[in-house]
């Protein structure tokens, strides 16, 4: 595919995505989530890549912005919600468990850890993707809203179901009854932010954390591990425990498990197979 809003890039096993509309501070519109969508998915198939780092381009201040104007001018002159995808748009992390299979919520899918690393602002939907990331770093000094309250939406994508897990029911409420403007120290309090970071200093500490997990977890404990977490978010503590079990019996079989052990015997780093 031809990346006209969006660059790709893969280095020492960690894929970056960077939303790149400078000009209009990386504001989403269909184009963007097309092309975001088949990043994603071409990343989650490539067994070169162990994790996957979202990002702004620094050059738009922004991490991302929310909807593009012109998209949300285009709501009102049709009267309706256009989304501005194509039916044969890409579904990554479909397949996996049907509670995964809609827009953004198809990141619990994916499985490789996802890393949003907050250069800026993030807005509407940017708020989402930051919310459906599997961690979340953010400079200092950005800033956060749901946006959707002075445009007379509900709550966009999941954002009532994802918040309130992430940072409990009264500061989701906060977030989404007001959709007032908060900070980055804000988010961090409120423990929606894995890291606070000075802004120069951001995509260094990200991807010196994304090494750390790309170096030291077996990607099928990754994989398994992830979709354990979000998978549990809907079952009880003895499935969850049953689910563990069945999965520890067929991970011990595999190549990587023994290459664990006999990496940790010789004190070396492992070379996994995925």
């Amino acid at each position: 595919m031809e990346l006209k809003t969006t660059r790709y890039a893969i280095d020492d096993g960690i894929a970056t995505v960077t939303l790149a509309r400078p000009k209009r501070r990386n504001a989403w519109t269909g184009r963007m989530h097309t092309e975001y969508r088949w990043i994603l998915r071409e990343a989650d198939l490539d067994p070169k890549v162990r994790v996957i780092v979202v990002t702004g381009d620094s050059d738009g201040q922004a991490f991302c912005a929310g909807a593009d104007l012109g998209a949300l001018d285009g709501h009102a002159e049709k009267g309706r919600y256009d989304p501005g995808t194509a039916e044969d748009i890409a579904n990554p992390g479909f397949g996996v468990d049907p509670a995964f299979d809609a827009s953004f919520a198809y990141h619990f899918g994916v499985g490789k850890p996802i890393i949003a690393a907050i250069n800026g602002p993030a807005a509407g939907v940017g708020l989402v993707l930051a919310a459906f990331a599997d961690l979340r770093f953010a400079a200092a000094g950005a800033k956060f809203t749901a946006a959707h309250g002075r445009f007379n939406f509900p709550a966009e994508f999941g954002l009532s179901w994802v918040l309130p897990r992430i940072v409990g029911l009264s500061h989701a409420n906060d977030i989404l009854l007001s959709s007032r403007v908060f900070t980055a120290e804000e988010a961090m309090a409120m423990g929606f932010l894995n890291r606070l970071v000075a802004p120069d200093a951001l995509m260094a500490e990200v991807m010196a954390y994304a090494r750390m997990l790309a170096e030291g977890v077996a990607p099928g404990s990754a994989r398994e591990t992830k979709r354990q977490i979000y998978r549990d978010l809907h079952r009880d503590a003895a499935a969850s425990v049953q689910a563990a079990e069945r999965l520890l019996e067929e991970m011990i079989k595999a190549p990587d498990y023994k290459e664990g052990v006999k990496a940790w015997s010789e004190k070396r780093k492992a070379v996994w197979t995925g």
